[in-house]
């Protein structure tokens, strides 16, 4: 259990995709400007995360690898993301329009993200079982909805500020992107796996 514990917290924190490996950037400035898009957002990458790894993870376990078809991995991996990502669409249109007006052509791009991508290919690379798979999925998908809840955070308390106008909008927002991406680097090495 305690290794589980660890690898939950290195892959929220110590090797968060966003703020230590700087993947994801796109989704990451482009909805956090807003808070509550932002906690929507986490929570949807978070979701369509850890499922799109855990069908990976047995297409991998159990078709690729039984039949020697592993190099067809990142395309089937792509396939299920984007399947995952349709119809997450689909039901938030339905069920909150409001929801889905406000993230935009984002949502859309949760099946581009490379986040989304890097962890089943991780746990692919690895030779991960499943409840390793499912944890660090869910550890990643709780470090990208930290990072982007923290930065729509910043970015909010930010319109109150007297910020010069050489750097208004996503030049303040690089800023704020490398001081949280140095506070995250301070936990580097803490937990090693």
């Amino acid at each position: 259990m305690e290794e589980y514990l660890k690898l939950f917290v290195a892959s929220a924190i110590t090797n968060n995709f966003v703020l230590t490996q700087f993947l994801g950037l796109c989704i990451f400035f482009g909805v956090s400007k807003n808070l509550n898009a932002s906690i929507g957002m986490g929570m949807a990458v978070t979701s369509v995360m850890t499922l799109s790894s855990l069908l990976a993870w047995a297409v991998y376990t159990y078709i690729l690898v039984p039949l020697g078809l592993q190099s067809l991995m990142l395309i089937s991996f792509v396939l299920l993301i984007a399947s995952f990502v349709q119809l997450l669409e689909m039901i938030i249109k339905k069920h909150a329009p409001a929801l889905y007006n406000m993230w935009g052509i984002y949502l859309v791009l949760i099946a581009t993200n490379c986040i989304v991508l890097a962890v089943p290919v991780t746990n692919a690379e690895l030779h991960s079982d499943f409840l390793t798979s499912l944890v660090r999925a869910l550890g990643s998908g709780a470090g990208f909805a930290l990072a982007i809840i923290l930065m729509a955070s910043l970015r909010e308390k930010l319109q109150y500020a007297d910020v010069p106008k050489c750097l208004e909008g996503l030049g303040i927002s690089f800023i704020l992107a490398g001081m949280l991406a140095l506070s995250f680097f301070g936990f580097s090495g803490m937990i090693t796996l």
